[in-house]
């Protein structure tokens, strides 16, 4: 690994906290004289219209020398063009829409325009700058600064596709030259009906990982999840002082992922590669400067992989769990219990309401996998997995082994029913199914014994693995609740069917678009 500069003493360097880090980095590059810019951002440009409001955690304004003049596209001879748009929801999806983007130098005015129709993009919001500037932390990489816009659009209809162009002064998507970067976006339905998420974790920037971008488009999802390992800037993603991190990855992923993500929103949340001290105490700085999500979690301003919405009949949590996590200790405990009391609350409102069939969580550290690698996380296990039975979650999706891995029903961390392929759970009565999605695009992992999965059934009694436990040590365990293991480039296509009887079916796709694996979640009567 590439030796870097940040000077930490060996004897504090294994054991560091997350928030200790960044009061290390940032009084020592500050008496360096190399702190230049803030963490994440200009504040809020006050708008009208379909704007929200809000500002940066960690807001600072740009440089007035770096501004673009309001008649040109070019600084320094280079065309400021925008690149990496991205979507997500708002707390509520049938009215909100945020729109963010990322341009290689500051601009003047940056604004989205917006319309019913792609030649009336009559509405013009204001954009809220965030900046990002980071120091050369390796002696390999380069001082960066990076521009990232977002505008949030409020007081949508229901079930209505909207066209939008994002710009800048010099720069307008109306323009008959820019006209072709138009974009389209679609609200949720006021009324539950049916409709398709996608959902994968360790993503990164790969071919395989631009491969399953393509696929996705092709399962027309009114959503994407991504349980987190977003672009691998930080390849370590141990959470210690030595992890490096190359902020110009991220402008690599968004270039990447923007031919799904301008259209469907990208709802993503932190994994142990998300964490970059740098930036603020729990090293979430720089997600908060690059990505506008649902702001309903228990602190949206210093945890923004934390929140809920819901879409028809589907409720949505995003949880962060690198602060239960037993296994990469660096933010354990950050939260100081809240999360896990948000959490409760929310599940309870979620399952108390008459529009909401089934509930679905995602976060990034398996509750329940055989890989060779990260295998479980007893820290899940002991903080939420009571939750989720508590208040009978439907299906929970996890990142963190890079293999697609699938449980049977489970109760009390025990089989309580078998779900084959193609198998039929009701989730009200029979358990909860787990599943491990983080083959999107990252290196691959194995599994102790042969793989499971469609066409190549090697079913197996007892699998021998371990789960992590406090303190940081492995407890080995076998198991029985391993039911589907597959090593190889995949993701999740979950149809939500309302109704009488409501269903959700799961299915498993390669990057070929062949299906792995398939079972249905349904709902007894209350």
């Amino acid at each position: 690994m590439d030796t870097p500069r940040v000077g930490i003493p060996e004897h504090l360097a294994g054991r560091m906290s997350m928030a200790e880090q960044h009061e290390y980095l940032r009084s020592r590059f500050t008496r360096r004289g190399m702190l230049r810019a803030g963490a994440a951002g200009a504040g809020a440009v006050a708008g009208t219209g379909l704007l929200g409001a809000g500002t940066s955690a960690y807001a600072k304004p740009l440089s007035p020398t770096l501004l673009t003049s309001p008649a040109t596209t070019r600084v320094d001879g280079h065309l400021v063009a925008p690149f990496g748009r991205h979507l997500a929801f708002g707390a509520d999806p049938k009215t909100q829409m945020r729109i963010s983007w990322a341009v290689p130098f500051a601009v003047k005015r940056p604004f989205v325009r917006v319309g019913l129709k792609p030649w009336d993009l009559s509405q013009r919001i204001p954009a809220e700058v965030r900046t990002l500037h980071t120091p050369a932390l390796s002696k390999k990489l380069p001082a960066v600064d990076q521009v990232y816009l977002h505008a949030a659009l409020d007081n949508l209809r229901p079930g209505q596709t909207y066209y939008y162009g994002v710009g800048h002064d010099g720069w307008d998507p109306a323009d008959t030259q820019h006209f072709g970067t138009i974009g389209t976006f679609r609200t949720a339905p006021a009324r539950a009906g049916k409709f398709t998420f996608t959902a994968f974790g360790d993503q990164g920037v790969s071919y395989h990982a631009l491969g399953n971008d393509q696929v996705i488009l092709g399962q027309n999802p009114a959503f994407h999840l991504h349980a987190g390992d977003i672009c691998y800037a930080d390849n370590s993603g141990a959470g210690k002082p030595d992890d490096v991190y190359d902020a110009r990855t991220w402008d690599q992923f968004l270039a990447q992922t923007e031919t799904v993500a301008k259209t469907v929103p990208w709802m993503v949340t932190t994994g142990n590669h998300d964490m970059e001290a740098w930036y603020s105490p729990n090293g979430y700085g720089g997600q908060s400067a690059r990505w506008a999500l649902p702001e309903n979690g228990f602190d949206p301003k210093h945890s923004p992989g934390v929140y809920s919405f819901v879409y028809g009949n589907v409720g949505i949590v995003a949880l962060d769990a690198n602060d239960v996590s037993y296994e990469i200790t660096a933010n354990t405990g950050y939260s100081g219990g809240k999360q896990t009391a948000w959490l409760d609350r929310r599940l309870r409102e979620l399952r108390g309401r008459q529009d909401v069939d089934f509930i679905v969580v995602f976060f990034h550290h398996c509750t329940f996998s055989t890989t060779n690698s990260h295998a479980s996380d007893g820290g899940v296990r002991d903080t939420w997995l009571p939750l989720f039975e508590k208040h009978q979650v439907d299906l929970v999706i996890n990142g963190h082994n890079h293999v697609y891995e699938r449980t049977d029903a489970i109760k009390g961390q025990r089989v309580s029913k078998k779900v084959p392929i193609g198998g039929t759970v009701d989730s009200s009565r029979e358990g909860i199914v787990y599943v491990t999605a983080g083959a999107a695009g990252k290196s691959l992992y194995d599994f102790p014994v042969p793989d499971s999965y469609e066409g190549h059934v090697k079913d197996l009694d007892s699998v021998p693995t371990f789960h992590w436990v406090k303190g940081g040590g492995k407890h080995k365990e076998e198991v029985e609740w391993s039911r589907v293991r597959y090593t190889d480039y995949s993701f999740l296509a979950v149809e939500s069917e309302p109704g009488r009887h409501p269903r959700l079916r799961v299915t498993a796709l390669a990057e070929t678009g062949a299906r792995i694996d398939h079972f249905e979640v349904t709902r007894g009567a209350p």
